[in-house]
């Protein structure tokens, strides 16, 4: 049997993430979800796709074991792969308010999804690949608001505008070596997801942007997950995939 193409995927459940998840379900392929539950129809589907996936119910608040299974699981003896991608997808925002008013364990919980689980994600599957001579990526999905501030938003612009710069600083550092990994940070658009929701739901007075993406909604504005999901896997795609370590599906 030929070897498969590698893809881990963190965010799986829901949204974007599960629409990749179900796009990436085909037989030449091995797939990796890590999210805080199990998907029992995603199961199922790849049982009738002949894909083999394996799902990790994992809290990657806690990233350090995340990390850390990962890198054992791909340094297995006889794991074997025609390319191999890890696709950094999860991500949450907290209560929607000025950071004056923000519980810390809250705000502690969304940069450790948010920043501290990629950076460590990234870090453990770059040195369990790195002797592999096969084609390797990292996708980071970033933001728009990674790359321009909002009110009410500190943590998450934060934490997207350091994936940006990890990515920037990983393209660097990866660029030096024989078969280094390709790496991009990448925008996805706006998508009607839960995160949509939480924004237009926000109190007003908290959140003066909140009928901007009020008007995103009713104007029809908003990719649906799948099909961001088929944006974000084009460009995965491209020949050209990391010749820029930050881009947008928007171009």
């Amino acid at each position: 049997m030929a070897d498969t193409h590698l893809y881990i995927l963190t965010g799986a459940s829901r949204g974007m993430g599960l629409a990749m998840a179900q796009q990436l379900l085909q037989p030449d392929h091995t797939l990796l979800c890590i999210s805080r539950t199990n998907n029992a129809e995603l199961a199922a589907q790849a049982t009738q796709a002949g894909c083999n996936l394996e799902q990790w119910p994992l809290d990657l608040a806690q990233g350090s074991a995340a990390a850390a299974r990962l890198r054992l699981w791909l340094g297995r003896p006889g794991a074997r792969h025609a390319s191999a991608t890890l696709i950094n997808n999860a991500g949450v925002i907290p209560r929607i308010a000025p950071l004056s008013a923000l519980d810390p364990d809250d705000l502690a919980h969304a940069l450790r999804v948010d920043l501290e689980a990629p950076m460590l994600l990234s870090a453990a599957f770059l040195a369990a690949t790195e002797a592999w001579s096969v084609p390797r990526r990292i996708l980071n999905i970033s933001s728009g608001l990674g790359r321009r501030p909002m009110a009410s938003q500190a943590a998450y612009c934060a934490a997207k505008a350091g994936i940006d710069l990890c990515t920037r600083c990983l393209a660097l550092e990866e660029a030096h070596k024989p078969n280094g990994a390709r790496v991009c940070a990448l925008a996805p658009g706006v998508i009607d997801t839960d995160m949509q929701v939480q924004l237009r739901g926000a109190a007003a007075q908290d959140f003066p942007d909140r009928a901007r993406f009020e008007q995103l909604k009713s104007g029809g504005q908003l990719d649906s997950p799948q099909a961001a999901a088929r944006k974000v896997l084009a460009y995965l795609a491209r020949p050209d995939f990391g010749s820029e370590p930050l881009a947008d599906v928007r171009g």
